[in-house]
Formats: structure tokens, sequence, C-alpha cells
């Protein structure tokens, strides 16, 4: 038998080591070395050092899902999203994991695309015992909102979009004022005919910015000429949903200006103008501030959501203060670049 050589590294164990092991090698109670685990529980330095130390040799972790399921909480935090090929949800997911890490909390992310998909994936969500679902922007409807609410009564909290629903907590920006304030925005340039391009239909949430932007329009006797409609919040679905309507729609009746309920439709509407031949300038509008919105080959004006106090304050619902019904609005912001502007 080779005898070992000075300083060599032990070669790994097959088996992880436990906190009785770190008990034993520290002469420390099991109960001991839960306590220096724990936040806020009562140990002498001495004996804490003697854990840490005893811990860093054997390479010990506490298992945080063992003990989270011994306080009934298992600290995961259930993301709900739909329209994943939508680029302003990645901009969220990235967001909203980091801050939920920041805070000891992970992730687990329910993609409900397909709404089929509904009653598989919360099904899941409650095996894995979440502590609270994040709709992240999602297209919510009744029996969606039953199925979550199902998952033993955790708390349920949807962001950018409005509900009336009275297990949910909503945290959006002001839909209404945002409306008002493009309107005013695009009346300054004094366009006679103005339309808005919205995405997929919800039965239980609404965003609003068309009521705003018809008030705006109304108090100076102007009307929203034309509403369209994209089945998905997709570039592609944009393009598609305002090429048709230029299509079928002679020069001089069409609109001078679209309101675009996102982003990434406001991007496919100003690629179907670019396609469409001899078609005169028509002014676009978005919504969120994607990072393509101030590309130089779109330039977009479109409106900020204050994302990172809606994440803080989703987050802090869920885990801290959670009120079924409850309804906050944000102020956002308007960027103005060069897509409105009267050609």
């Amino acid at each position: 038998m080779m005898a070992k050589k000075p300083g060599a590294i032990p070669a790994p164990t097959a088996r992880k080591a436990t906190a009785s092991d770190v008990a034993a090698r520290a002469g420390v109670s099991k109960w001991t070395v839960s306590r220096a685990f724990t936040d806020g529980a009562s140990i002498s330095p001495h004996a804490m050092l003697r854990v840490q130390t005893a811990a860093r040799e054997l390479g010990y972790r506490p298992n945080l899902l063992a003990r989270s399921l011994s306080k009934k909480s298992t600290r995961i935090i259930g993301l709900v999203a739909d329209e994943l090929k939508n680029p302003h949800i990645f901009t969220l997911l990235d967001e909203v994991t980091r801050q939920l890490q920041s805070r000891g909390y992970m992730a687990l992310l329910l993609n409900i695309t397909s709404e089929h998909d509904y009653e598989s994936v919360l099904t899941l969500a409650d095996q894995m015992q979440v502590d609270g679902l994040l709709f992240l922007g999602t297209l919510l409807n009744d029996r969606l909102i039953t199925l979550a609410q199902d998952i033993h009564h955790i708390p349920l909290v949807v962001l950018y979009r409005y509900s009336e629903s009275p297990y949910i907590q909503v945290l959006a920006t002001n839909g209404y004022q945002a409306g008002r304030e493009i309107g005013e925005l695009l009346l300054t340039q004094n366009y006679q005919r103005m339309g808005y391009l919205a995405g997929p239909v919800s039965e239980s949430t609404q965003l609003r910015r068309l009521d705003g932007f018809r008030a705006a329009l109304a108090e100076k006797q102007r009307d929203v000429s034309v509403v369209l409609q994209a089945p998905h919040y997709q570039r592609q679905c944009g393009m598609e949903a305002f090429a048709a309507y230029l299509a079928t729609t002679p020069a001089e009746q069409r609109v001078e200006a679209i309101f675009c309920e996102n982003d990434i439709l406001a991007v496919g509407a100003i690629d179907a103008i670019r396609a469409t031949p001899g078609c005169a300038p028509i002014a676009v509008v978005g919504f969120d501030d994607i990072e393509l919105a101030a590309s130089p080959s779109y330039q977009l004006t479109t409106y900020r959501q204050p994302m990172q106090s809606l994440i803080a304050d989703g987050i802090h619902c869920l885990t801290q203060a959670f009120e079924p019904g409850g309804q906050r609005l944000y102020n956002g912001e308007l960027i103005v670049r060069r897509s409105h502007i009267k050609q």
C-alpha cells in the first residue's frame, strides 16, 4: 500500500458530510451545528468558530430544502410567464431572479405559453410547495386563477397587469396615465387619424393603456380611428397585423400615427411600413423601452415602466406583506426619441 505524500489533497468521498459529522469533528452537539447555520440563533463565538472550521474542512453545506420544509417554507417562488418570445420577458426574468436570490429565494419558472399547460404546470408548482406565485405580465383567465388559488392558498401577485380577482395582489404601471401621456404627445404633432395596435385579449386582466389614450384624444375632439389586434406579443405578429391593415386600407384613409401596446409590436409595425411599397410615413409609439427601441434603426418613442420597483415590491408582497385584492399603481416615464415625429 502506497503512503500518501505530505500535503496531498484527500480524494473526495462518495458520501456528503452531514451535520452529525460536523458536530463530531467540532466536539459539539448536532443542535449546536444547527444553531450555527440559523440566522439569529444563540451560539457562543467560540462554538461558532469551531463549527465553521469543521464545516469548511469537511465541505459541509446545510440542507436548506430540508430545513425549509421543516418550517413549512421552501423559499421557492414560482414565476408564471407566457409570451416567452417577447424579448421584454428576458429582462424581467434577469431582474426578478437577481432580486430573489439576493433575498435567499430561488425561482421556479412556469411556462404557460400553451393554454393546455395550466393544470400540469400548476400541479408541479404545488408538488414543489412554492411559497408564492409571481405572474410576470401574464394573460390571466378565470381557470388559471382558480387553479393557482387552489395551491394551498399561497400568495398570488401579478405584475404589469390589472386584475379584479379578490385572490391576487396587483402591482402595475399606471396604464391609463401612460396612455394619456402618449396621446398628448401625438396630439402635439397635430395628427388627425390615430390608431392602436393591441396584443392578445385576457378575460381577467387589463392594461388600460387604450382607455387613457382614448381619453386624451377625446379632450381634443379626436377619436381612435382603428384598433388592431395581434394574436401574440411577437414582432412577426405585429408586422402581419399592421401589414394586413395597410394592404386593405386606401392610402388616404390610413392612420397617421399608431400607438402599439408594447415595443415588439411597434418594431413589427415599423417593419410593415417599410415593407409596404409607396407607404407614406406613419408615426409609431411603443411601450416598455426594450433594448432594441434605442437602436438607430428604430429610434422608438416609448414608455418605460419602473421595473426594479415593481419587482422589489412584488417580492416583498409575496414574502412579507401579502394583501389579496390589493392594487398599487406606479408612474412610468415617457421616453421621447424620433419615431413619433411628423414627417
